[in-house]
């Protein structure tokens, strides 16, 4: 918080004398505003995610001790399956938000990302209504999937609209709202409901409802004029889909498969014979997540929101130097984590039910530090003029991985450092595409 308030009180000062220092440097002073205020940007957007998961953390490990294994496991299954189906939803239309500076093509993308999110809702409404009529899920489980769905679905497409916006103080509060209200609402639950799956899917919705809503309070006024009722038309939104088709057919498939690779860890354990690694495996996966979420959401944002701004080799050559920064960045924090990892195993787990998870989150560290980095070069990819490729990337790397899961056949600690290495080949598959096809004009933008 003390360094919040320093970098806050340092960019009013910038601020302030602003005018003076363009006045003495009118020909420099405009590139240095705009790489200070990144870096201001990126500072600030950092520390807010890093209060958001120490915030969070203790609700975690908390969960961890009092729930038993199988819970555990069945929470990580919720979030993956209500995550994977989130990415559906909006059918990858908030991906064109990234594409043009011009606000009328903004809302044009907005509403029909709107559109596509409510069909796509009430048909997943019916479906999960036949499911329970069918006593093939529980109804209780069933609206909680769906509430967490349509929460993480809006979140999806406000956090979208606002880093098209360049408001990332919203993007960091979003995470701290969650970061407060969900681990608490978890401890909140087991206590009258004991330790059972029902508390954690209830928490999980009540949190990603509450960020939602916090979301569309803060953008309220942009959203207005967005999707204030004179500026709908069903022509609009046909030519609007039409325009932009490459989303639902390229880009969705590609972050579906992307996903897919990013749960493979989570796929295997059905394959373990030994509960207790398996439960090491879920939570080390719970912990590694963070980290690689928090390297995502900040650098996603800012890597986004800077490249919107350039125009072809510009822009290649500002895509090839912020990939070299994230490169660096992701190294530097995921050697640290397999390295206190393994300190606190030895000091701290050993002889617990927990122990061996340091190790298991060593191994672990390539294949999410990959993955940590695959996520911004996946968006990235948005501006590329070859979504093709990405998809393929994406597809190559999944059939591989299935095919080494397949040859393994059980859980295993080298089954974990195989999946690792299969997660750089797509990293290096990704980093290539980066590299050489982000200068031309999108697919989607050309269409």
């Amino acid at each position: 918080m003390a360094a919040q308030l320093a970098l806050t009180r340092a960019n009013l000062a910038k601020d302030l004398i602003g005018p003076t220092l363009a006045a003495a440097n009118s020909n420099t002073f405009p590139a240095a505003l705009v790489r200070h205020g990144s870096l201001r940007n990126g500072a600030m957007l950092a520390l807010r995610f890093v209060q958001a998961r120490l915030l969070s953390v203790w609700g975690l490990l908390l969960a961890a001790a009092l729930c038993p294994p199988k819970v555990f496991t069945d929470f990580a299954i919720f979030g993956a399956l209500a995550n994977f189906v989130a990415i559906m939803v909006l059918l990858r239309f908030e991906a064109v938000f990234f594409q043009s500076n011009d606000r009328m093509r903004l809302g044009r993308a907005f509403r029909l990302a709107v559109t596509a999110g409510t069909m796509f809702l009430a048909v997943a409404t019916i479906l999960v209504l036949f499911a329970a009529a069918q006593s093939w899920v529980l109804r209780g489980f069933g609206a909680l999937f769906l509430i967490s769905l349509a929460s993480r679905a809006a979140i999806r497409l406000l956090l979208a609209e606002a880093t098209a916006e360049g408001d990332f103080g919203t993007i960091g509060n979003s995470n701290v709202v969650q970061a407060l209200v969900q681990p608490g609402m978890m401890i909140l639950l087991i206590w009258p409901l004991g330790p059972v799956s029902l508390a954690l899917f209830a928490a999980d919705a009540f949190g990603h409802t509450v960020t939602a809503c916090y979301l569309v309070w803060r953008r309220r006024r942009s959203l207005l004029r967005m999707l204030h009722p004179a500026r709908w038309s069903l022509t609009e939104l046909l030519a609007a889909g039409w325009q932009w088709r490459s989303a639902p057919t390229y880009l969705l498939p590609s972050t579906l498969l992307s996903f897919g690779f990013s749960v493979a860890p989570l796929v295997v354990l059905p394959m373990s014979s030994d509960p207790v690694l398996a439960a090491h495996v879920v939570l080390a996966m719970r912990l590694l997540d963070m980290p690689a979420q928090m390297f995502g959401a900040v650098t996603t944002p800012l890597v986004m929101s800077d490249l919107r701004g350039h125009r072809d080799r510009d822009r290649q050559r500002r895509a090839r130097l912020l990939t070299w920064a994230m490169m660096a960045a992701a190294i530097a924090l995921f050697v640290a984590i397999a390295l206190v990892a393994i300190g606190a195993d030895l000091l701290i787990l050993n002889g617990t039910k927990w122990g061996g998870v340091g190790e298991v989150m060593a191994v672990m560290t390539l294949f999410y530090g990959c993955s940590a980095l695959v996520g911004p070069l996946q968006e990235m990819g948005t501006f590329s003029s070859r979504p093709r490729s990405q998809m393929s990337a994406n597809a190559l790397a999944l059939a591989v991985i299935a095919i080494v899961i397949w040859s393994f056949g059980s859980l295993s600690p080298a089954l974990l450092a195989a999946i690792g290495l299969v997660s750089l080949l797509r990293l290096l598959l990704h980093l290539r595409l980066t590299w050489t096809a982000i200068g031309k004009a999108p697919l989607a933008a050309a269409a």
